[in-house]
């Protein structure tokens, strides 16, 4: 069974009883030994800390449903984990199911209250928005596009790291579509910005939903054209470029990132291109 199978986004109405529930909150998200979800019932008998619950989807054709809490704590048997740790161990349709229930239990973090007016805001049944009765305002889950394109000449890539990525790992340039602009003229602004270069020959790749916290990720590839390296101070810590034959320690591999990278090493070397996950 593949993952989009086995996971499927939904609005569900939480005034039914039962179903699967995951604890999102500031420690990341609740496990013990059966793994992330739990009994509904149950986690609602145990007098947590919840400031909205809503319901996501299917998994393996159960309803789940996402608790999210205010501040920190502790319950007996069980533990708190990270998304990214999610990300880089286990079942890649968990990862999506908890990545899909982070970004709504960021959306209701934020959207509690009325940005206009500061009243507080309350769900609209069937549909996943907030509403401000005062103001007549819906609040929606935000998804901010952002572009990610590896750059390549040749049998060589164009890799770069952050000061944020883990030590040693290189990867590909990203950042965010700015208002008014097309994701082709962020490309090419985002490759000037980091490292000085000027690029052509943009092709799109793909897209992967990114929940850290909502972004979008639509992924290019594009040929170099001129210029030297120049990284961007304070965004790249360092940027050269690397033969497909000795690369440096890459992004996770269910990353579109590392999808992007794998795919033109496959190009070059005649062997079979990956899927992107997701």
């Amino acid at each position: 069974m593949t993952s989009l199978k086995r996971w499927s986004t939904a609005v569900l109405d939480t005034e039914v009883t039962g179903g699967w529930a995951v604890v999102n909150g500031e420690q990341g998200f609740l496990l013990d030994d059966n793994g992330v979800m739990f009994p509904r019932e149950w986690l609602k008998a145990q007098d947590l800390p919840v400031i909205g619950e809503h319901g996501i989807g299917h998994f393996d054709g159960e309803p789940v449903f996402v608790l999210v809490l205010k501040g920190a704590v502790e319950i007996d048997g069980c533990r708190w984990q990270g998304l990214r740790q999610f990300m880089l161990e286990g079942d890649f349709a968990v990862f999506q199911k908890l990545g899909y229930a982070a970004q709504i239990s960021t959306w209701t973090r934020e959207h509690r209250y009325c940005g206009s007016c500061g009243r507080p805001t309350q769900q609209v049944p069937g549909e996943r928005a907030m509403y401000c009765e005062h103001d007549k305002l819906r609040f929606y889950p935000r998804i901010s596009p952002s572009m990610i394109v590896l750059i390549t000449r040749g049998d060589e890539v164009l890799l770069a790291r952050s000061p944020r990525f883990v030590t040693g790992v290189y990867s590909t340039l990203a950042g965010f579509v700015e208002p008014g602009e097309s994701v082709e003229d962020c490309v090419h602004r985002e490759v000037m910005e980091e490292v000085q270069l000027k690029i052509k020959d943009i092709v799109y790749m793909g897209s992967q939903c990114w929940p850290f916290p909502h972004s979008m990720m639509l992924g290019f590839h594009a040929q170099y054209e001129s210029g030297d390296i120049v990284p961007q101070a304070d965004e790249i810590e360092d940027a050269r470029w690397f033969n497909i034959h000795d690369l440096p320690p890459l992004p996770a591999s269910r990353s579109i990132a590392r999808y992007l990278i794998d795919s033109y090493v496959a190009q070059r070397l005649g062997t079979a291109e990956p899927v992107l996950p997701g």
